[in-house]
Order: C-alpha cells, then structure tokens, then sequence
C-alpha cells in the first residue's frame, strides 16, 4: 500500500514538472524555430518525408529547450518582468530545468547530425551560444545580434540535413534567405526588449532600450524591419522574373506581401510603446511578420507545401491565444 502511494506521488511531481517546464518552453515561441527549420529545409532537393518530419521535430523543439535554458541564466530579471514563470516562481529547480534542457537539446542536435556530421559542430557552437547569451544580453550592442546567429545557425543546421556544405557557396537564395532569418529574429528580440525595459535597467541589464532609450531603439528595430524585407524579397527577384512567379507561384507572392504588411505595422506600432505593458502588440507583430515572411519563401521554393503552411500557422495563432499571460511573448 506504501509502494503505490509513494509511486503515485512521484508520478503528480513528474506530471507538475512536465506542466511547469512545458510553461517554460514558450510552446507559442516553438513556431519561430519551427519555420525557420522548414524555411531551411525547403532548399533541400527531393527530402525524404521521414527525414522532414524528423528535422522539423528537432527544429521545433529546439527553441523552447534553448529557451529554457537560458531563463536558469536570467531569473534576477525574469522574476520582475515575468513573475508567472514557473521557474521564477521556484515551483521547479534550476537544476532540474539545466538538465532536461540539455538533455533536450541533445535529442535535437543528434538529429541533426544523423544527417550529416558537420552539424555536431554546428549545434556544439549553438550550445556554447545559449549557454552565454545572458553575457551579451546586458551589452546594448550585441544582444539581438547574438541570438540572431544561433538561429541563424538553426537555419543552416536544417539545410545541412540533406545537403553538401559545398551547397552553401553557389545558392543566392540561400544567403538572402540567411539574411531574413538573421535580421527577422534579431528584429524579434530587440522589440522583446520593450517590454522588459523597467525590470532590466533595476537588474543590470544594459539593453538597447535601457541605454538609450526606447525611441533610438525603435529606429534600430525599423533598420533590422528594413532589412528583413530586403532580404525576403531578393530571395523572390533572384528566383527568376517576376511574372514568372506571379504566373506559377501566386501564393508566395501573396504570402510574402502579407509578411510585408504585417512587418511595416510592427515597426510603425513599436515607436507607440510608452511603457513594458504596450510592448505586446509590437512584439506580437514581429513574431507574425516572421513566421509570414520565413513562410513565404518556403511556399516559393515548394508550393506543394502550402496547406501543411497553413495549418502550421493557424496552429501558431490558436497556441499563441492560449499563453498564460496575455502582456507576455
């Protein structure tokens, strides 16, 4: 009788756990590297279905396992501009949320690698990465660049999972589409940091917005909104002419309009933030306009993935609705 209540004991601690660290992963925020995998994937010539689902799983869950990670490095800030976190909270250990993050990241690194052996290397330096982001967080001029090459990294992992690194060299597409990943993302962050601006300048972290402050810092943000754009729409100009995509591929093209617009709002609503509470809208923004634009160079290189596209996002938005704190992305 002891045995079986001790053992239903440690299964509700198990079933918390698993509860609080899911909270932890953002699984909203799980999209982001989601479609970067499958942005990174759609220049691979002819995958095989096992090797997509595979990669998109490790790609997936690689944000909210680095995620996690890096909050056991922040929790000095995250208790004051996030106090809902279960981390924050102490429901669960740093110890514990350390390990099953590394061991999540692991998994993911080894997919990687099962397809080809370079991307060990890759994901080693993206550990490394995750590891001390919280360092260049607190410099005002690396923080949003220093996430962004991870993903970036991320990106070229899931490419590098059917295809030579000799590919890397001779493929325009490919480097713009690098581009928009790069400056997409660091734009995400730096207009995250709107949010925690209060929280920062109290703890020491010296953020774009906290050094100088939160107009300077929307200018900076229209610059990596700009470039995101660019970026995007030379992958499109340097596919072939532009009648020809109108012509075979409408839906990209409408896609990646989409992701424009969304983009353009994003950077016009972040020189609006007053305060850490405003900054939801702007933010929220900045996910949708990388996830439309990541997305429509998928469907340019792929058209026949357009509905799993689709359900991707309708996905996103439902998971997105859900988060347990609404001013929090």
């Amino acid at each position: 009788m002891e045995s079986v209540t001790t053992n239903q004991y440690h299964k509700t601690i198990s079933i918390a756990f698993a509860k609080d660290y899911f909270i932890t992963m953002r699984p909203y925020l799980l999209f982001v590297s989601g479609v970067t995998g499958i942005c990174g994937m759609s220049f691979i010539d002819d995958p095989e279905i096992s090797k997509i689902i595979l990669i998109f799983l490790a790609s997936f869950l690689s944000y909210g396992f680095g995620q996690a990670l890096t909050d056991v490095f922040q929790t000095d800030t995250d208790s004051i501009s996030s106090p809902y976190r279960p981390l924050t909270k102490g429901w669960i250990s740093k110890t514990q949320v350390l390990s099953t993050s590394l061991i999540g990241l692991i998994f993911c690194v080894g997919v990687f690698a099962i397809y080809n052996n370079i991307n060990l290397l890759l994901g080693l330096l993206s550990g490394i990465g995750l590891a001390t982001y919280t360092f260049f967080k607190k410099k005002f001029w690396a923080g949003p660049f220093y996430n962004a090459w991870i993903v970036g990294v991320l990106f070229l992992m899931a490419f590098l999972g059917g295809s030579d690194i000799s590919a890397l060299t001779n493929n325009p597409k490919l480097i713009y589409s690098l581009f928009a990943v790069f400056f997409g993302y660091a734009n995400f962050v730096l207009v995250g940091y709107f949010k925690d601006v209060e929280a920062d300048k109290l703890t020491g972290y010296n953020t774009l917005p906290v050094v100088y402050g939160r107009r300077i810092a929307s200018v900076v943000s229209n610059i990596f909104g700009l470039l995101t754009i660019i970026s995007s729409i030379l992958v499109f100009t340097n596919s072939s002419f532009l009648k020809d995509i109108l012509a075979n591929n409408l839906y990209a093209v409408a896609i990646l309009v989409v992701g424009i617009v969304v983009m353009i709002l994003c950077q016009i609503f972040v020189h609006f933030i007053k305060n850490d509470i405003e900054a939801s809208k702007a933010i929220s923004l900045s996910v949708h306009a990388y996830i439309i634009l990541l997305s429509s160079i998928v469907i340019l290189n792929n058209p026949e993935w357009i509905i799993p596209i689709i359900i991707f996002y309708l996905l996103f938005n439902l998971t997105i609705s859900l988060r347990p704190a609404k001013n929090q992305i």
